[in-house]
């Protein structure tokens, strides 16, 4: 450790931004002096939310209020800081640290050393090896002026808490809010928005655990339950649609339910095979971003019992059709 001179000299220094001395944290924060832990916590919160740069975008006021008030409750909730605080803010009065020599500071101002006389008594208060002041009392053990005098570590935001729910397909298209309670009984109301994907998390700003510059936020993952009939692919909506033989044969107009509850026409082309996909512009998820396409599988549906008109219809097709050969060339495909 070096020369009481150049400790002073570092700490005078360290202090000269008079923070301590200038700011009234307990006024910033809006407590009295002999506010409790949980008084000063409430009371960082209230503030916090209300000068938070994410709702005061651009506010430079806002901005420099709210690294005031995360100072001051980084200063009055760490026990020890804030029993120095009290120790500094008592002893220095409304004077302010400068160089001082030994006939005191330039204008009359009380220097350095004048403070800590005046609160040990005129002649200087206890005095440690060498004739040196001994601040051992006030600071605890024999830290004297070691390093962290009159700082703090800068405030850190909270950390960020999770959870998981599960809501509808229905939920998940347009758009839901769900309720999740605490051990405590408070129920966290979570906003999930309009064509959330399965396994995306929702983020509730200010609901994770608190922190000197603010709270961390609540990370809630959803899952979303499966639909009998709408399959989503990305953006996209994914349906089969039964059709029967003559329709697939010869081209027919139908309709096909839609996410929204409408029955939209569809035209199948004559001649449409199974597996054949029709594309419906915009009739997908829609986001804040996009909106995707609905893709409707064409199932032809051969029907399994046949009366005797309709067994002589599908023989007189066949014996009409007897020049079509679907195999043609399956041989040479299936060569290895």
């Amino acid at each position: 450790m070096g020369s009481f001179e150049s400790l002073v000299e570092r700490k005078g220094a360290l202090m000269a931004s008079q923070d301590w001395i200038d700011k009234d944290f307990y006024a910033i924060l809006g407590v009295s002096k002999d506010a409790n832990e949980a008084d000063i916590k409430k009371a960082y919160r209230k503030q916090a939310r209300k000068y938070h740069p994410d709702t005061n975008q651009g506010d430079a006021d806002a901005e420099r209020k709210f690294k005031d008030i995360s100072e001051a409750n980084s200063v009055l909730s760490d026990k020890e800081e804030r029993e120095q605080y009290d120790a500094i803010r008592a002893m220095g009065g409304g004077a302010r640290f400068s160089a001082g020599g030994a006939g005191g500071a330039p204008g009359g101002q009380a220097g350095f050393d004048d403070v800590f006389s005046n609160l040990f008594g005129g002649g200087g208060g206890p005095r440690g090896r060498g004739g040196q002041p001994d601040f051992s009392d006030l600071f605890g053990g024999g830290a004297g002026f070691g390093g962290g005098f009159g700082q703090s570590a800068p405030p850190r935001k909270g950390a960020d808490r999770t959870a998981s729910t599960t809501i509808s397909f229905a939920g998940s298209i347009k758009g839901t809010t769900i309720g999740l309670r605490e051990q405590s009984g408070e129920v966290i109301d979570v906003r999930v928005p309009a064509g959330i994907k399965d396994g995306q998390s929702v983020r509730v700003r200010g609901r994770g655990q608190p922190g000197g510059a603010g709270n961390g936020d609540l990370l809630v993952k959803v899952k979303v339950t499966e639909h009998p009939f709408f399959k989503r692919e990305e953006n996209n909506i994914r349906v089969h649609l039964p059709v029967t033989f003559d329709e697939a044969v010869l081209g027919a107009k139908i309709h096909v339910p839609t996410l929204d509850g409408e029955q939209v026409a569809v035209k199948v082309p004559a001649g449409s095979n199974s597996g054949r996909t029709l594309r419906l512009k915009g009739r997908g998820v829609k986001t804040s971003k996009s909106t995707g396409d609905m893709l409707i599988v064409l199932d032809v549906v051969i029907p399994q019992n046949l009366n005797d008109k309709a067994k002589a219809a599908i023989e007189d097709f066949a014996a009409a059709t007897a020049g079509e050969d679907p195999r043609v060339g399956l041989e040479a495909k299936a060569r290895l």
